[in-house]
C-alpha cells in the first residue's frame, strides 16, 4: 500500500518533474532548508511548545515564549539557510517571528481552548491501495458549540482569497479522519491562524464536499500512478525551489 499526503499530492500538482526529483529518483535536494521554511518551522515548534507545557498546567508567560522561540533559532540557525529575498536578512525573518508569536500570544493567552492534541498523526485509507497521512498542528474541542476544531499555523506573508480557503484541501482532509474517529455527525471546524496578518480564517465543510473531495483524491492518485512523462511546470514559485539548478540542467541536456 502506498501512502500519500498533502504535500507529495500538492508537489505533482506544482510540476510533475519536481515530484519525480523527490519521490521517485530521489535526489537530494542542493537547497535543503529556506529562511521561509527555518522560520515556519521554528514559530510552529514554539507554539508547540506553548500548548504542551499548558497542557502540563504550566502556562508560559510571553517573556518564557520569546525565549523559547530565540533559544530554538539560534540552536538550528545555520548560514547555509538559502534567503532568496536580496533585500532581507536572517534577522530580518528572526524579527518577524517574534512579532507573530508576540500577537499570537496577546490574542490566545492562557491559550485554555480545551486542547485534545499537538502535532496529531491522522491516516485516511483511501481504498485498497493507497491512505494518506499527516499531521494536524492542534486539535481542540469547543464544548460550548460542540465542535471540534483543527488549527493550522501559517507564517505566509500572503493572505488567500476566500476561493482559494474554501477549496483548500489539506485541513479537510485532516478533518475527514477526525470524523471517522468521531463520527459523521460531528462537526468539524476548520481555523487557519494566519499569523503575519495576526488574523484567524475559519472554514467548514459538508459530508457531501468531503465525500467528493476524497474521491477528487483517488482520482488525482490514479493520475500520479499512470503518469509516464512526469514535464516540468514553470511558475513564480520556481525562484523558491529546491531543485531549481537540476532542473536547468536537465532541461538543457534535453534539448
Amino acid at each position: 500500500m502506498v501512502t500519500y499526503s498533502h504535500s507529495r499530492l500538492a508537489t505533482f500538482e506544482q510540476c510533475p518533474f519536481k515530484f519525480k526529483l523527490r519521490y521517485i529518483d530521489k535526489v537530494v535536494p542542493e537547497i535543503e532548508n529556506t529562511i521561509e521554511s527555518y522560520l515556519g518551522s521554528i514559530v510552529h515548534n514554539t507554539l508547540e511548545w506553548v500548548y504542551i507545557e499548558t497542557k502540563k498546567e504550566k502556562v508560559p508567560t510571553i517573556d518564557d515564549t520569546i525565549v523559547y522561540y530565540a533559544e530554538s533559532w539560534e540552536k538550528g540557525f545555520s548560514l547555509e539557510i538559502k534567503i532568496v529575498k536580496k533585500n532581507l536578512t536572517a534577522k530580518d525573518y528572526f524579527e518577524k517571528g517574534v512579532k507573530f508569536l508576540l500577537d499570537y500570544y496577546v490574542r490566545h493567552a492562557p491559550f485554555n481552548d480545551n486542547t485534545l492534541e499537538i502535532e496529531k498523526r491522522i491516516s485516511i485509507k483511501l481504498n485498497e491501495d493507497s491512505n494518506l497521512q499527516g499531521f494536524i498542528d492542534r486539535l481542540t474541542y469547543n464544548s460550548e458549540a460542540g465542535e471540534y476544531e483543527i488549527h493550522d499555523y501559517k507564517t505566509a506573508a500572503n493572505l488567500p482569497t476566500k476561493e482559494k480557503i474554501e477549496s483548500d484541501r489539506q485541513l479537510a482532509l485532516y478533518s475527514i479522519a477526525i470524523k471517522e474517529k468521531f463520527g459523521f455527525d460531528k462537526e468539524v471546524v476548520l481555523i487557519w491562524h494566519y499569523l503575519a496578518h495576526d488574523m484567524d480564517i475559519v472554514s467548514r465543510r459538508t459530508n457531501e464536499q468531503l465525500e467528493q473531495l476524497k474521491k477528487d483524491i483517488i482520482h488525482l492518485i490514479k493520475q500520479i500512478e499512470t503518469e509516464t512523462d512526469f514535464p516540468y511546470r514553470e511558475s513564480a514559485l520556481c525562484g523558491w525551489c529546491e531543485y531549481k539548478n537540476t532542473c536547468l540542467e536537465c532541461r538543457r541536456d534535453s534539448n
